[in-house]
């Protein structure tokens, strides 16, 4: 285990938190919410643990990580990150209870957008452009803005980006991780802009709204500065910007950098995108259909059927609608989706639409063999044969996926606060980082009502989904702490 380069990566970890938090602390000053000071004291305990491990503790030269050091290091600095990014909650006194305040960051760097908050009114702008900005950290990934930043690390540190990046696989847009990095940090910042820029100028929110809401919708996560969340706006111009964007933020971002090099007969032959797309529109249509009635017909309907359909399979969890209280029907759909999810290589949650798409053929090829056991049967996806070490590492993760959203029900139903429905669908909507679930944390709901132990429980859980389970659960195998 070469902790020497495990502990100067965490250091440079906390102090790019360090220097996240400025942009907030930015905010408090000009608004004059008096919460500058619990945003300033943080980063001084960021920065004087952060410096000492990131100069003093040199790793030798050359020295490589391997997977079982990058699985340590990506799991330890997302606790970490969310450790340390709750303490502005605290200090501020926006959320007092400790837990409380790393449940709170915890879904903010996962973004979840789960809260614990029960109003929003009156909270200082600083502490809450913080909230929504670990979102925005977090979405692309913190340990690809390192490698972003610090590119000279990249020779030793490809398992980083392997541990961290969403999917079964895992492939660099260009030959050099520090420079595939950046190319993705570029896309991610550009894409912000323009929403934040729509979201002012056609949609007609101030700056500091439009900031929120376009963070919220690059991570995925659904933090929003309104108990109402986007539904607060009621302005299909809004409703329609922040729909298209939840859709592109849940493509695969190798795809969106092909498109941007004019590269279009890849993207046009991706199965993957064709599989996300016809989810998303079936899914859309069938939902505008069943609430029609509700809403007085298909077109106000396709409204809120597109842009809440949008929500749960990009994970975001933003809401115009309580789509608790829509047809049973519709509500089992959207749980489906939240554990679809989207695309590998986006900032979404979920299982993704490729385990899906796989997970389909393998079904379908083992039906095939019982009438045609001796036939050679080859999985197929991209135009390419599968392997067969991929379809169980496939298979392996829905198993333990379920299972952990098992345990995870069973766990926070100790409390005995809340009614079955809820308690599941509070864990299925954590560990696909998707935020709203049904019954009492629907999109009308929060998770306040949670004790500590069941707090903790969600917590874990969602660090787990974010992190696609393997580096969390690693780190209680004994064997990852052995020598050698």
């Amino acid at each position: 285990m070469n902790k020497k380069l495990i502990i100067h990566l965490l250091g440079a970890i906390l102090l790019i938190e360090a220097l996240a938090m400025a942009p907030s602390l930015a905010i408090s000053l000009l608004y004059g919410d008096g919460d500058w000071l619990a945003l300033l004291l943080p980063m001084g305990i960021l920065t004087l643990l952060g410096t000492p491990a990131w100069l003093m503790v040199r790793p030798e030269a050359g020295s490589n990580l391997r997977a079982r050091e990058g699985f340590v290091t990506v799991a330890l600095a997302w606790i970490l990150l969310s450790l340390f990014g709750a303490l502005p909650f605290v200090f501020s006194g926006v959320i007092p209870d400790y837990v409380g305040a790393v449940f709170e960051a915890v879904s903010g760097f996962t973004t979840t957008g789960a809260t614990v908050l029960e109003s929003f009114e009156g909270l200082p702008r600083g502490i809450m452009f913080w909230r929504s900005f670990t979102h925005w950290i977090g979405g692309m990934g913190v340990l690809v803005l390192t490698l972003a930043l610090l590119p000279k690390m990249t020779g030793r540190t490809s398992h980083l980006m392997r541990a961290e990046s969403p999917g079964p696989s895992f492939s660099k847009i260009l030959p050099k991780l520090g420079d595939s990095a950046k190319i993705l940090y570029l896309i991610y910042g550009a894409l912000t802009l323009l929403e934040f820029v729509l979201l002012m100028v056609p949609g007609g929110m101030n700056a500091y709204d439009a900031a929120i809401h376009a963070m919220g919708t690059a991570g995925t996560g659904g933090f929003s500065n309104y108990g109402l969340s986007v539904g607060a706006f009621d302005s299909a111009t809004v409703d329609i910007i922040i729909t298209v964007f939840m859709v592109i933020f849940g493509m695969n971002f190798a795809l969106l950098f092909r498109m941007l090099v004019g590269d279009w007969k890849s993207v046009w032959k991706s199965e993957e995108l064709r599989w996300y797309l016809s989810i998303y529109l079936l899914s859309t249509l069938f939902i505008s259909g069943m609430i029609a009635p509700r809403y007085g017909g298909f077109w106000t309907a396709l409204r809120y059927g597109s842009f809440q359909t949008a929500t749960i399979m990009s994970t975001t969890g933003y809401a115009t609608a309580n789509f608790d209280l829509w047809p049973q029907a519709v509500r089992m759909l959207l749980v489906i989706l939240m554990f679809v999810g989207s695309c590998a290589g986006s900032t979404a949650g979920g299982i993704k639409v490729v385990r899906v798409a796989l997970l389909c053929k393998i079904g379908r090829r083992e039906i095939r063999r019982t009438f045609q056991p001796r036939k050679m049967q080859v999985v197929r996806f991209e135009g390419k044969g599968v392997e067969e070490s991929m379809l169980m590492q496939v298979s392996s993760f829905l198993i333990v996926y379920v299972l952990l959203v098992m345990v995870g029900a069973f766990l926070i139903s100790l409390q005995g606060a809340y009614d079955f429905t809820t308690n599941l669908t509070a864990a299925i909507t954590v560990i696909c980082n998707v935020g709203p679930g049904l019954g009492a944390v629907g999109p009308a709901g929060n998770f306040a009502g949670y004790n500590g132990f069941s707090k903790m429980v969600l917590s874990l859980l969602m660090l787990c989904g974010r992190l696609e389970l393997f580096p969390i659960l690693a780190l209680f195998h004994p064997a990852i702490w052995k020598k050698g």
